[in-house]
């Protein structure tokens, strides 16, 4: 298996369905911005886009707690509330591939960043959509039993 869950020889076959994804943003999206402000409503402080462990961004860090907090998105990440049981149409093997291949490099950036020091915080995107401001106090609660920054 090579990088992204593709095997040599298949290929993603472009779908009216599947439009929608291309081009997603990558960073700042409307679930990370809402928690940010939210977060930051709160009183904490945190740099964006800090490299926590080799090959392992967060999308922002509370640097003096050595927290680092990870907006996973549903689709992309597998949430186990949203991600369908069943892909269906010609991409739906390389679309299994690709969400555990997400998955697994979700546990091993967590293990590593674990690893070197930070306390590592996911939150789903839905959790985000529902309840931003319990989101953010995930995060608070988190910091505050990390100590003062």
């Amino acid at each position: 298996m090579t990088e992204g869950g593709r095997t040599p020889g298949q290929q993603w076959v472009a779908t009216a369905e599947g439009e929608h994804l291309r081009g997603r943003r990558v960073r700042d999206t409307k679930p990370e911005v809402a928690l940010r402000r939210a977060v930051h409503r709160l009183g904490l402080r945190f740099r964006l886009q800090r490299k926590v462990a080799p090959r392992c961004t967060a999308d922002f860090v509370l640097p003096g707690r050595h927290i680092a907090v990870f907006v996973d998105g549903c689709f992309w990440h597998g949430c186990p509330e949203h991600t369908p049981n069943e892909f269906r149409g010609p991409n739906a093997a390389l679309w299994q591939r690709k969400i555990e291949a997400n998955r697994e490099r979700d546990r091993r950036n967590t293990a590593q960043a674990t690893a070197a020091g930070w306390t590592v915080v996911r939150i789903w995107k839905c959790e985000i959509r529902r309840d931003v401001e319990g989101a953010a106090q995930r995060v608070a609660e988190t910091a505050g039993s990390n100590g003062s920054e």
